[in-house]
């Protein structure tokens, strides 16, 4: 064996020895460097067992066990250990993995805590399940987190999605007697091909279709109608950032509602996306027909209106009524889009039997990755056929 391959070899070894924990039993025989004993002992913490047996170490003779316990101080090691080790993106991982496997939540809520976490989505998510019993000290550090990743989110989402949604609303808004430099000229040659005279080569435009000019005046109306029960923490977060978004484009009136088994209405406050969020209660029932009930009076524009259903679509309230109420929306001339989730977790658990009872009526209930959304709400805005994924 060549020396590449021996060093090839040996890495293989020790990464296997540090994801399977050392003892007799492991199978590698690969001793670890003093280096990479840290790695292991953060690893042991989280992954090893939870009933204390050996050292933490998972050296011979012991088997890697767990636990932080409720410390807050040997947590507050862990994740500055973890994130010496590990980059960004495993380290989000890692933490979830702990308030999930560990029971850390409530150490969520000590202030010197929360600071030391690495915030991403999920993070917000546990945050807002928890906002109801937040202490007043913890308050202000939770916003500090959450303001972080939103403006994150924004800066990655918000140019794309006006210049997409900006083009959708000119293309929505053509007319027929455009000036010069309005003239969709694709659309208008297409429409004209009958009118082709052979002798100079040529195309006789006897109607020119044309984008509307951008005005000040409200083209479209979105309503953004989100279910805030528990499985659905990240697409809350999600949904927040472009109701905002949206709210900012003068040409779209948007709204965001909100809702378990009430329903509540945060459009007043969509030019902030964390008053939004802490805005929202995470958990409890699901009533969808109450909330579309809602969305659907507030309608003035059916023909210019397109709403957005954020819903695994487990119904706890009236499911006939819920189908009754898309049908008279779509009937009305509304767009309706229902979404299965909006985040970058794949596919969703949902109430197949309901999906299948929208796609029924013409609204397809599809999970949308944030980067997709853009282009479902464009599609909606222009009255074309969703760009569906494959599921």
């Amino acid at each position: 064996m060549s020396t590449v391959e021996q060093t090839a070899a040996d890495e293989r070894s020790r990464r296997w020895r540090l994801v399977l924990g050392g003892g007799p039993a492991d199978g590698t025989g690969c001793p670890l460097a003093p280096a990479d004993l840290g790695i292991d002992g953060a690893l042991a913490a989280l992954y090893g067992r939870t009933d204390g047996a050996g050292d933490g170490r998972g050296g011979p003779g012991g088997s890697r066990g767990a636990g932080l316990g409720a410390s807050a101080p040997s947590v507050a090691r862990w994740l500055g250990d973890i994130r010496t080790y590990f980059p960004s993106s495993v380290v989000q991982i890692m933490q979830r993995d702990a308030i999930d496997r560990l029971g850390l939540s409530t150490l969520l809520l000590e202030p010197e805590m929360l600071a030391a976490v690495e915030a991403d989505v999920h993070l917000v998510g546990t945050l807002l399940s928890l906002n109801k019993v937040m202490p007043e000290a913890t308050k202000e550090t939770a916003r500090a987190v959450v303001r972080k990743v939103v403006d994150d989110l924004e800066k990655r989402l918000a140019t794309r999605t006006r210049s997409t949604l900006t083009g959708a609303l000119d293309r929505s808004a053509r007319i027929s007697r455009p000036r010069h430099r309005d003239i969709d000229w694709d659309r208008t040659i297409r429409a004209n091909l009958k009118n082709y005279v052979p002798e100079f080569n040529t195309v006789v435009p006897e109607r020119l279709i044309g984008y509307g000019r951008a005005s000040q005046s409200v083209k479209k109306e979105v309503v953004l109608c989100v279910d805030q029960s528990g499985s659905m923490a990240a697409s809350v977060v999600y949904a927040s950032v472009f109701g905002a978004v949206l709210a900012s484009m003068r040409s779209i009136a948007t709204r965001l509602v909100v809702f378990d088994t009430a329903v509540v209405d945060l459009t007043d406050q969509l030019d902030d996306p964390v008053d939004v969020l802490f805005g929202t209660q995470l958990g409890g029932g699901t009533d969808i027909n109450r909330a579309l009930s809602y969305c659907q009076s507030r309608i003035t524009r059916p023909a210019d209106t397109v709403v957005v259903l954020i819903s695994d679509l487990y119904e706890g309230g009236i499911r006939d009524g819920m189908l009754k109420r898309v049908a008279a929306m779509k009937a009305s001339g509304v767009q309706f889009v229902t979404l299965l989730a909006l985040s970058d977790e794949g596919t969703p658990a949902y109430d197949r039997e309901h999906a299948a009872a929208l796609a029924a009526l013409g609204a397809p209930a599809f999970a949308c990755t944030p980067d997709l959304f853009p282009d479902v709400m464009a599609a909606a805005i222009e009255k074309r056929p969703l760009p569906i994924p494959d599921l």
